[in-house]
């Protein structure tokens, strides 16, 4: 089995690509390969039976050029410094490309959720909030929910560091519940912001998008949604799955009733619409017309590349490809709507949150759509004007070209600090 790709040095070879096309410093682009800074920590904290356990933590900011940083906090085992300092990276990039005045940040803890209790689990999440309270701040650093983390952890976070600071600041995190000065359409927003990417990519083939076969890789909350509101376009969703299998059906699934009979049994796996089972690896080189990657990063490597059938691919997780399974699918000539932009829709509306918050009006779901289309639709047609201008290879290149450029350009504008 192959060596897995190291997440860090994957975003550094994407900034390396672009910068070949670009006219900005050697010195520069070394900057924006690396993170400003990285607090590492041990949290200790007391269990339900009385004893104390240690959990590593992380946090990254990459780049604040731009604004605050901005990102998400996951619970994951295979939560690693490398990890973050990508995704971080990632997070920088993603705000560029879409245009929205955030720098990148990324946390996380090393856990299991599921191994704890949900007392635990708000004592685990207070302590990393306090031990972050000095970095964050609506004007600093902006967490957000990740992989596995939510509104009801987002909440936590902003009432700690409320608590602790004496006033109120609901733009300290984004992603919370609605009565706690969350948006509407924040939940849906990265499904959408992945269907809508699709959307435009098979425009831009001139492929009809209603009629196309489907199969989603992660059946969380932004692939459901994608699924199910790709299947409000006409598109037919053939496979899902998530961690513990997956589920294929030649003349495809209710999108809505699998994502409830997952939140009801834990797994797409036993569905009763399924005509058989099959694995992650099997779902993702099946012969359909869009692929949507919505798990964990690396997802796809070079060897399974070449297996991969699909046209086009819309990442709804960040990194699910290695730079070697991008060049296979280069020369295969498969559109891939890179995740920088096709997942932007959760921070985009975070941004519309955020913006909320800070003016104390709050926005309607109607409203908040619509903002969203315009922005993916337009960051995807500067996408699409970077790639024929300056004949790159594939769309994630052109993506990096349009942000390297952007953040390389207010880095210029602000000069150099000593």
């Amino acid at each position: 089995m192959p060596e897995e790709a190291n997440p860090f040095e994957s975003l550094q070879e994407q900034i390396d690509d672009a910068a070949a096309h670009l006219d900005v410093g050697d010195d520069v682009i070394e900057r924006l390969k690396n993170p400003e800074r990285v607090l590492e920590l041990n949290l200790s904290v007391e269990m339900d039976d009385g004893e104390v356990e240690l959990f590593e933590a992380f946090r990254s900011q990459f780049n604040g050029d731009r604004g605050p940083y901005k990102g998400g906090i996951r619970y994951h085992p295979n939560v690693s410094r490398d990890e973050v300092k990508a995704l971080s990276g990632w997070m920088v990039y993603k705000c560029a490309v879409v245009g929205i005045p955030y720098g990148g940040g990324k946390g996380g803890i090393v856990i299991d959720p599921k191994q704890y209790s949900e007392s635990e689990l708000e004592r685990i999440t207070r302590s990393f909030a306090e031990e972050l309270r000095p970095l964050i701040g609506e004007d600093r650093d902006i967490p957000a929910p990740d992989v596995n983390t939510g509104q009801r952890e987002m909440n936590w976070i902003k009432d700690t560091y409320e608590t602790l600071e004496h006033k109120t600041e609901p733009g300290v995190v984004t992603g919370k519940a609605l009565s706690s000065g969350g948006s509407e359409g924040r939940v849906e927003a990265t499904g959408r912001s992945t269907m809508l990417a699709a959307r435009e990519a098979f425009d831009y083939r001139d492929k009809e998008i209603e009629g196309a076969t489907v199969a989603v890789q992660g059946y969380g909350n932004a692939g459901s949604i994608a699924a199910y509101l790709l299947e409000d376009l006409g598109a037919n969703v053939v496979a899902v799955s998530d961690s513990s299998g997956g589920i294929y059906s030649e003349d495809g699934f209710d999108a809505r009733e699998v994502r409830e009979f997952k939140q009801e049994t834990g797994s797409v796996v036993g569905y009763d619409g399924a005509e058989e089972e099959l694995t992650n690896e099997e779902l993702l080189t099946l012969d359909v017309d869009l692929l949507v990657p919505a798990a964990l990063e690396n997802a796809i490597d070079g060897d399974l590349a070449e297996e991969v059938q699909a046209d086009v691919i819309s990442e709804a997780a960040n990194g699910p490809l290695t730079p070697e399974a991008d060049e296979v699918l280069t020369d295969r000539d498969v559109t891939v709507v890179p995740d920088i932009l096709a997942n932007a829709g959760g921070v985009t509306v975070s941004y519309f949150e955020w913006v909320q918050n800070r003016q104390r009006f709050y926005w309607t779901e109607e409203r908040v759509n619509e903002e969203l289309e315009e922005v993916i639709t337009d960051a995807f047609d500067n996408l699409v004007e970077a790639y024929e201008t300056h004949d790159l290879p594939n769309f994630r290149t052109a993506a990096y070209v349009v942000a390297v450029q952007r953040v390389a350009d207010a880095y210029a504008e602000s000069g150099n600090w000593p």
